[in-house]
C-alpha cells in the first residue's frame, strides 16, 4: 500500500466510499448524498476528507443531506469536461464548504460566491495534526455548525 502523508490518517474503506479512480480527474464524489441532489457539498483535498465524512454522518442525523467531494487536484479537475465538472459540483447546489488544512486561497473558484471556506491562514505551528486541526477550528463540530449557518 502506498501512503502519501506524514500523518497517521485512517484508511478509507473503498467498499463503503467511492473508489479512488476519480483521482485521475482531479475530483470525484467520495460519499454520495441520500437524495437526488444534496443540500450542501463538502469539499477537501487531502487529510481533511476524514473530517468531512464524519461531518456528513452528523449532518444526516440532523436531516441535512450532504455530498463529500475529494478534490486533490484543481488543475486536473479544470481539464475535465464541463459535464463531468457539473456532475461533481452541480450548479444548482449553492451551499458548498471547502475545508483546507492549509491556505484557503484559491478555493473560491470551487465553492462559488455563496460558498464558505474553512482554512488556516497562519503558518509555523508544529504538533500532531489532530491538535493543529483543533487549535485552528478544523473540527467536525465546527464544520457541522458552519453548514447549518450556511443553510
Amino acid at each position: 500500500m502506498l501512503v502519501l502523508s506524514r500523518q497517521n490518517l485512517p484508511i478509507l474503506d473503498q467498499e463503503k466510499y467511492g473508489d479512488a479512480t476519480g483521482v485521475a480527474k482531479g475530483a470525484y464524489i467520495l460519499s454520495k448524498e441520500k437524495q437526488r441532489l444534496p443540500q450542501v457539498i463538502l469539499i477537501a483535498s487531502g487529510s481533511e476528507v476524514q473530517l468531512l465524512l464524519e461531518a456528513q454522518q452528523k449532518l444526516w442525523q440532523e436531516n441535512i443531506d450532504a455530498r463529500v467531494v475529494s478534490m486533490p487536484s484543481w488543475e486536473l479537475f479544470r481539464e475535465q469536461t464541463k459535464g463531468y465538472r457539473t456532475k461533481i459540483l452541480p450548479r444548482r447546489v449553492k451551499a458548498r464548504l471547502a475545508v483546507e488544512a492549509g491556505s484557503p486561497m484559491g478555493w473560491l473558484e470551487w465553492v462559488g460566491p455563496r460558498g464558505e471556506i474553512m482554512g488556516i491562514d497562519k503558518f509555523g505551528a508544529s504538533a500532531p495534526y489532530k491538535e493543529i486541526y483543533r487549535q485552528y477550528g478544523l473540527t467536525t463540530d465546527n464544520i457541522v455548525e458552519k453548514v447549518k449557518n450556511m443553510l
